[in-house]
């Protein structure tokens, strides 16, 4: 797979009120350290020193992890391997959200599905606890042969989605026009294996087989940079050598942009910037930009 090289344009400042709670920070990897597994009861389990972990689901429960740290504004990575063979009704995720009702949240959702028939990756991005900008994928590759490296970047311009360093989406930072975007609240990273037979599958209509259960994600090689919600240190925003680094400002070049046009026009499967059904009054204002 050809990864993509990517511009910078100038740095936005992180909000004054949160300067001092800020400090820069890498995570290079390790569960025992970077992550608590906080539900499903034994189903969510470490191994090999901290480099592996998987997360199960039977029909009693699923479960599920978070990252010990928040973050505002990161770069983060995480290879899966996903459920194997009859997958229909289990979701797996990753993403970041913060908490409360006005939350915001930046989504990767693996949607199973039966036995050769594709995954679904569905994206969506919540800010001041509105969503509704879902687009939705096939891959170019079985996500369940071997690991792939599942990518969000986050930072005041942009959210950019990636899929082994390939993007598949980018959703710009609008507030200008009056879309809102998450900016302001730190989030954790969280993952989780879950039962969504009612909706996850065709529109609910294949179940989940539980003779087929445990259901087995496997997760490795988590790496975490970005601004750290802290009670002392310095700012992210200034006199920090991550600073340096390019997801602060990353945005597509143009062999970027090509190859996210290359998986739009092959592989999306939904736009939410295309359902005139859904939006009869008009389509949302940040969809007559170009993206």
């Amino acid at each position: 797979m050809a990864s993509f090289t990517f511009s910078k344009s100038s740095v936005m400042l992180l909000p004054l009120v949160l300067v001092t709670y800020l400090v820069a920070a890498t995570s290079a990897g390790n569960f025992y350290q970077d992550i608590d597994v906080t539900w499903g009861d034994q189903r969510g389990k470490i191994l090999n020193g901290g480099q592996l972990l998987t997360l199960s689901l039977d029909k009693f429960s699923g479960s599920g992890f978070q990252s010990k740290n928040e973050y505002l504004f990161a770069r983060i990575d995480m290879q899966l391997k996903l459920v194997p063979d009859n997958s229909a009704g289990t979701v797996t995720t990753f993403y970041l959200s913060s908490q409360g009702p006005g939350h915001d949240e930046i989504d990767f959702e693996f949607l199973g599905n039966s036995s050769g028939n594709p995954y679904t990756v569905h994206t969506n991005v919540y800010a001041q606890g509105k969503g509704n900008k879902e687009q939705q994928f096939h891959l170019w590759f079985d996500p369940t042969a071997a690991f792939h490296t599942y990518s969000i970047v986050w930072n005041p311009q942009r959210i950019i989605f990636l899929v082994d360093n390939s993007p598949i989406r980018v959703f710009q930072n609008s507030e200008a026009i009056g879309v809102p975007f998450p900016k302001s609240q730190p989030m954790r990273v969280y993952s989780s294996l879950w039962n969504a037979d009612d909706w996850a599958t065709q529109g609910g209509r294949v179940k989940t087989d539980w003779t087929k259960a445990p259901f087995t994600a496997s997760y490795r090689n988590y790496n975490a940079n970005g601004c750290v919600k802290s009670s002392a240190g310095s700012s992210c925003a200034s006199g920090n050598s991550v600073n340096d680094q390019a997801w602060q400002t990353q945005e597509l070049d143009s062999a970027g942009r090509n190859r996210l046009r290359w998986v739009q026009s092959k592989f999306m499967i939904y736009n939410y910037c295309t359902d005139l059904k859904r939006f009869p009054q008009g389509l949302p204002v940040e969809c007559k930009r170009r993206r």
